[in-house]
């Protein structure tokens, strides 16, 4: 029953920690940058070394909230039900 519960659950903190990870992104770009927006792959105004830097910058912070609201949805589950839903 936990792993049925847990899929819309997941789901829902998916997303919600993807849209968290933006957000936390944008801020630490502009601190480590000074600028709004992080550079695109296909800006021809920023060399190798800014857009693969903001590559890696914004793929650990992703990664990190996704498992850390992952982890945290499973604990929550094992509170409600009992059980860890892996």
């Amino acid at each position: 029953m936990n792993k049925v519960l847990y899929k819309p659950l997941g789901l829902a903190f998916g997303v919600a920690g993807g849209v968290l990870a933006g957000m936390v992104f944008k801020q630490v770009w502009k601190l480590v940058a000074g600028e709004e927006d992080a550079p695109d792959a296909t800006s021809e105004e920023y060399g190798w070394a800014e857009v693969l830097a903001a590559a890696a910058i914004q793929g650990a912070i992703f990664a990190v909230v996704k498992a850390a609201v992952d982890r945290g949805g499973a604990a929550g589950v094992r509170k409600l039900t009992g059980e860890w839903p892996g």
